[in-house]
């Protein structure tokens, strides 16, 4: 994706690298560099506030919820896809029923 606009970080550079910006998994000076990108592009704002809106969503209903490791690894892979601009597959990622834990 891009706005059309030069900017001194490339949209795409931004959009691959946007969870690691909202983890702040990054280095300050990188941070203030998506911060700068955010100011002059109104179309990776919207996606950033999207994607920030999902976290926050995914957190409050799932966030004490254990995530099976299959499921993780279903999602990295999809999340890999779309990167790489691949053609993602039509099937849903659901992990298989959880057997009941006995106590």
């Amino acid at each position: 994706m891009s706005c059309g606009e030069p900017h001194e970080t490339d949209c795409g550079e931004i959009l691959d690298h946007l969870y690691e910006f909202l983890d702040r998994e990054m280095p300050d000076s990188d941070c203030v560099k998506f911060e700068h990108h955010f100011e002059e592009c109104s179309p990776c704002l919207e996606k950033y506030g999207l994607e920030q809106a999902v976290k926050k969503l995914v957190k409050r209903c799932c966030g004490q919820d254990d995530v099976p490791g299959d499921l993780r690894s279903k999602v990295m892979g999809r999340i890999d896809l779309i990167r790489s601009g691949q053609a993602v597959p039509d099937q849903d990622v659901t992990a298989s029923p959880a057997t009941p834990q006995e106590s």
